[in-house]
């Protein structure tokens, strides 16, 4: 059996999938921990996987808070601008829990602690991709932020030179890891951004080929195995009112801005205008109940948390930020969905479901009653737009992905405990 190191970074969307892998490894018997930020102490307890917590919730509260978290470029250089800060005490927790010859690394290439004690300890790392915009293909180009739809229509030559131009990682986060390296004397990067991007041993692309086929320029090592569909629904009880709630009446319109989010008053005040205006129920996802109008009104209901796969199947339509994690349950649920994406990974995985013809989006400055009514009003009534959802949903039942990821991590337990540290996977 092989000792599993799991580093995620970042909100619930994030670290929920390593959770997920965390339990499916444990089954098989490995040894399995979770090194992440404290405030998923409780997620970890829950299912039974050892648990470190590096940093304090106090630091990661105030980014979740950050007013600039959720706009363009300004949120991705805030999250590689924490990255930086963690990353010598996510190395040094790492470091001491090294067992060579039997440890692997699984981490998203933000977690760039995981990349140096590869480098440092020559263990087997398993980068973790949960979305497609993380493979910058000059092919199949993902939009990297709001307002470069533009890029998708470059010659692949102009598509290389704008990838090869400076990042938020450049400013934020290149220069604390290259100060490690050499304080822990092992090679650098030039850029973290591609250099270290993608692991050289193996990469878990977390989505299936047909929401994001593989391109001639990803990594050879990649391997799509499908949504991990992790809401950890197993972990927590459906609240038996919002059970009866759901089985009053027609079904509702499920909102939620994305678990971290704390600015999203006017995503809920729009939305739920717009479902007062088209007569329609809502139901409102999310932790920090501050952001909604009081008292709410009759048709709606609020709730702190929803485990997507058992709520989704009794809604009408989905509206949400966009976050790979929570598109993914409403294409699983067979839904459709309307997309508010305000940075990250958002607007590229509102194109992808729009080539699927599952769901629209609108912009947040567009997030107005009068637009979110008209785009929900066709989205619910429309029979392509719900053939198409069905579709997607019959997809989704056909993928194995836990299967999959096994299979791939196994074979970094393998590698590791043959000393070699890169390695083909089945």
């Amino acid at each position: 059996m092989a000792h599993f190191l799991l580093v995620p970074f970042g909100s619930a969307g994030d670290v929920n999938p390593f959770i997920w892998m965390g339990r499916l490894l444990k089954a098989r018997g490995h040894d399995v921990e979770l090194i992440t930020s404290p405030l998923f102490d409780d997620a970890a307890r829950r299912a039974d996987l050892r648990f470190t917590g590096v940093g304090n919730k106090e630091e990661y509260e105030k980014i979740l808070s950050h007013p600039d978290l959720w706009k363009p470029y300004k949120g991705t250089a805030l999250v590689f601008e924490m990255a930086g800060k963690l990353l010598r005490p996510f190395y040094e927790t790492i470091a001491e829990r090294i067992r060579p010859g039997e440890t692997v690394l699984a981490a998203p290439f933000t977690m760039m602690a995981a990349r140096a004690a590869r480098e440092k300890f020559k263990c087997p790392l398993v980068t973790v991709h949960l979305q497609p915009v993380c493979f910058l293909s000059v092919h199949d180009t993902p939009i990297i932020m709001p307002g470069t739809e533009w890029m998708l229509k470059l010659p692949v030559w102009a598509k290389k030179i704008l990838f090869s131009l400076p990042n938020p990682s450049d400013f934020k986060l290149t220069p604390q890891v290259k100060a490690m390296c050499r304080e822990i004397n092992i090679p650098g990067p030039r850029r973290v951004v591609p250099d270290w991007m993608h692991s050289p041993d193996a990469n878990l692309a977390l989505f299936p080929e047909w929401f994001a086929a593989p391109q001639p320029d990803w990594p050879a090592n990649t391997h799509t195995v499908g949504f991990p569909l992790a809401d950890l629904r197993t972990l927590f009880e459906l609240p038996p009112d919002l059970a009866a709630w759901l089985q009053e009446g027609t079904k509702p319109v499920l909102f939620t801005p994305g678990t971290g989010n704390t600015q999203a008053r006017a995503f809920f005040r729009e939305g739920l205008a717009a479902c007062e205006k088209l007569g329609l129920r809502a139901l409102l996802g999310t932790s920090f109940p501050e952001q909604l109008p009081t008292p709410l009104p009759s048709f709606a209901r609020h709730f702190a948390y929803l485990p997507f796969s058992e709520v989704l199947p009794h809604v009408s339509a989905f509206v949400h930020h966009g976050g790979i994690g929570t598109l993914s349950q409403g294409l699983a649920a067979g839904v459709p969905q309307l997309i508010m994406p305000m940075g990250h990974d958002q607007p590229d995985n509102v194109m992808r479901l729009q080539r699927l013809g599952t769901g629209d989006y609108l912009e947040p400055k567009h997030f107005k009653a009068e637009a979110v009514a008209a785009k929900l009003g066709h989205l619910v009534r429309d029979a392509t737009v719900k053939e198409a959802a069905a579709r997607a949903s019959t997809l989704c039942r056909a993928d194995e992905p836990a299967a999959k990821a096994v299979a791939v991590m196994e074979s970094a337990g393998a590698a590791a405990r043959s000393g070699r540290y890169l390695f083909q996977c089945p």
